[in-house]
């Protein structure tokens, strides 16, 4: 089953095929998304990856959280499913 995992403090610079290349180092990537803002279009510096198995994800935690990646130390650890939340539609009050 896959496990998806948090990736914080990446480099402004970090792409998605960067990423992948890191973590299919430790196992299968099913995917692979970092969050941009909707309006700037600036990543937010942190992303999800989704690793084929737990195994695989266990093994991809230990050998990137922590580990310097485009001159960041990532934190990696197993992701919360917390449900989204609804945004606003606008400033009418």
């Amino acid at each position: 089953m896959a496990k998806k995992l948090y990736v914080g403090n990446l480099s402004y610079n970090t792409t998605e095929d960067g990423l992948r290349n890191l973590f299919s180092g430790f196992g299968a990537v099913a995917s692979v998304k970092i969050i941009f803002d909707r309006e700037t279009g600036n990543s937010k510096g942190f992303g999800f990856i989704e690793m084929s198995g737990d195994d695989e994800a266990v093994a991809a935690i230990a050998g990137t959280n922590g580990r310097e990646y485009d001159g960041r130390k990532l934190r990696v650890n197993e992701a919360m499913d917390k449900p989204r939340r609804e945004r606003g539609g606008g400033g009418n009050w």
